[in-house]
């Protein structure tokens, strides 16, 4: 379609002089170096820095609210706006990029399925953000962008700021979605991730509409095809351990599951990088090559990037092909997934690192989406905050949470699909006082989930949350399996443990519509 808003047609905007469509990553590179956007690393990848917003700000993205959408998404969770301001930024926005040096479009598509993808076309002023396009979207082929006729636009103008006073945002930064208009608006920031994350709560608007399940969350498959998914907010670890030598990565974000299967709704990864090594995260540090693009990574002056600086954010990242990635499926599509791991980084330090969940505790816990936020994450996030974000996505999810929630207990139903809680935070204490889950323990954890390991070992139930403990795993030792064993104090374990159970019970309150089953799998202490 030709997106029109307010008179003012797309092909209007793409048809002045400087206007670059779906250029190679090497003229981006060499537009966004020669205008000073970034640096370029001793493998060819381009460090950039985004400014005071170096994460996402939810507080300032907005939907549309009109007859389309009034009575579709969950007004609770997602913040509204007008369409008259939504048409006067529109208007600002356009005219703002036509004044531009130079434009550059990026068409493709969201939605590694062609039976369930969405025509996208992303129109940039910076070169290194069509660059960051280009690495997470699908691109097409010679014969797709031939006759590519996209069927949501995205104008992305980082140095327009909006004045809250007279356009009817909450701040100079805004991002606005409207479905009526197939228009995504982005401005005022440039961060990367807020255009990555407005095609991703589009799909998340569209695809349960169309009966299919859309998810926050990673996805590989091993070797006799068996699919897993990983489900957690940003800096839980569903990058890290669903890129692993052994098994094939679908993808590591966004998903999509219909009745032929999952299938990744980006093209590429995006990939935290603060402490990154090859030595710990290979598939990831190997992954980053010529044109993956660094947002807030240091660069040392021999040109080799410093993922341990840590004073611009915490949230540093990398954007990345899948076509980087040695074991990547491509094209990334798999079958129905047999094992389904809801990862949480507890900052409280009382949940097990691994239990094994009946049906109903899966969807409570999916209901529930306990985690932390993690330092940079969202704008004013320093230090771990304890959150409970539904679905493990909530700033993604425009429907209402029952939405979600029935359509992926049909799927665990339908297809007996096995699930697992896995805590990637604290252990031995809360947050300043335990210390992180170390990586190996996780990693053999799950390895051992998805190989079936876990099926006649004997548990233990957690007397506080009422999960079921595995009393062993192979290369793990047994007192790290029980958290209230790794705290020097039992009693204020117990005490701490009292308290998140608590917060578990009154954050589910938000859903009365759940099933007595499902409220009956929480925490059993009041």
């Amino acid at each position: 379609m030709n997106a029109t808003v307010s008179n003012l047609p797309i092909s209007e905007l793409l048809a002045t002089r400087n206007t670059f469509v779906n250029p190679p990553s090497a003229v981006l590179i060499e537009k966004a170096l020669s205008d000073h956007e970034g640096v370029l690393t001793d493998r060819g990848s381009l460090a950039v820095t985004t400014g005071k917003y170096t994460g996402r700000s939810p507080q300032d993205k907005f939907f549309v609210k009109d007859q389309n959408t009034a009575d579709k998404i969950d007004w609770t969770r997602n913040q509204e706006v007008s369409e008259t301001v939504f048409k006067a930024l529109y208007q600002k926005v356009f005219h703002y990029l036509s004044d531009q040096k130079a434009r550059y479009v990026f068409k493709g598509f969201a939605g590694a399925d062609p039976k369930h993808r969405l025509s996208i076309q992303v129109i940039n002023e910076y070169a290194w953000q069509n660059l960051f396009c280009r690495q997470l979207f699908i691109s097409p082929t010679a014969e797709e962008l031939k006759n590519h006729c996209a069927d949501f636009t995205v104008l992305s103008a980082p140095g327009f700021k909006a004045d809250p006073a007279t356009d009817g945002t909450r701040s100079e930064a805004f991002i606005i979605v409207s479905i009526t208009h197939r228009t995504i608006l982005v401005g005022g920031t440039e961060y990367g991730g807020e255009i990555k994350k407005s095609v991703f709560s589009v799909m998340n608007y569209l695809l349960p509409q169309e009966g299919i399940m859309s998810m926050h969350c990673s996805a590989n498959q091993g070797k006799n095809g068996d699919v897993a998914l990983f489900f957690g907010l940003s800096g839980t670890g569903k990058t890290t351990l669903s890129n692993v030598p052994d098994r094939d990565l679908i993808g590591d974000d966004e998903h999509g599951w219909s009745e032929d299967g999952v299938f990744n709704i980006e093209g590429g990864c995006y990939a935290k990088t603060i402490h990154l090594s090859r030595k710990k995260e290979p598939q990831i540090y190997n992954s980053i090559q010529f044109g993956t693009v660094l947002e807030n990574v240091i660069v040392f002056p021999d040109r080799k990037p410093d993922y341990d600086y840590s004073a611009i954010t915490e949230n540093t990242r990398a954007a990345y092909s899948l076509r980087s990635v040695s074991n990547a499926l491509i094209p990334s599509v798999g079958g129905h997934p047999t094992a389904i791991i809801f990862l949480t980084a507890d900052a409280f330090g009382v949940l097990p690192p691994i239990s094994l969940l009946t049906p109903e505790q899966a969807m409570y816990q999916f209901l529930s989406g306990y985690t932390s936020k993690l330092a940079g994450t969202e704008r004013g996030v320093t230090d771990p905050e304890a959150t409970f974000s539904t679905c493990f996505g909530a700033p993604f999810m425009p429907l209402p949470a029952s939405v979600y929630a029935e359509l992926l207990g049909k799927q665990i139903r339908a297809h007996n699909v096995s699930a697992y809680l896995v805590n990637t935070g604290w252990t031995g204490g809360p947050y300043g006082v335990g210390k992180r889950m170390e990586l190996r323990y996780t990693r053999r954890m799950i390895q051992a989930a998805l190989k079936g390991e876990f099926t006649d070992v004997e548990t233990v139930t957690d007397p506080i949350f009422g999960l079921h403990i595995p009393k062993t795993c192979p290369d793990v030792p047994n007192e790290v399996l029980m958290p209230w064993k790794t705290w020097n104090d039992p009693s204020e374990y117990d005490r701490t443990a009292r308290q998140l159970a608590q917060k578990f019970h009154v954050n589910f309150r938000n859903f009365p519509e759940a099933s007595d089953a499902i409220r009956s799998a929480g925490p059993r202490a009041q």
